[in-house]
């Protein structure tokens, strides 16, 4: 089973998402960031590689928030949510059209992919 992993940033009630870019099988949904872990790497590692590489910024990785599991494309993952720190907010937009601070709760009305739902009601009820 592979691993998925996502950085939720917090600051009070709002949460950092990222908008996809269209073109993806997630495009144009909003996401907590982060991306596949590859062979060899642990999820900590992955998960600021892909803020490096999709937001061009480094993050501080904390615990572990949330485990689940999902699906994509017949293959599937275990998805690993940790609470991550901006070293900076000067975003390098490479995968995503936006990244916006919002509400957690506004985040229900917004498209977002299983993966990412699963972390949001996880963030409802804590």
């Amino acid at each position: 089973m592979r691993i998925s992993t996502a950085g939720v940033v917090l600051r009070g009630d709002k949460v950092l998402v990222a908008l996809r870019k269209p073109g993806t099988s997630i495009g144009e949904s909003w996401e907590f960031p982060g991306g596949k872990v590859k062979r060899g790497e642990h999820p900590v590692e992955a998960l600021q590689r892909e803020f490096r590489e999709e937001l061009g910024i480094g993050v501080q990785v904390g615990r572990l928030m949330y485990e689940g599991k999902f699906a994509n494309r017949g293959q599937e993952y275990r998805l690993h949510a940790y609470s991550v720190e901006l070293d900076s907010e000067d975003f390098l937009l490479k995968e995503h059209q936006r990244v916006e601070w919002h509400d957690i709760r506004d985040l229900e009305s917004l498209p977002m992919a299983e993966s990412d739902r699963q972390i949001l009601a996880f963030l409802l009820v804590s």
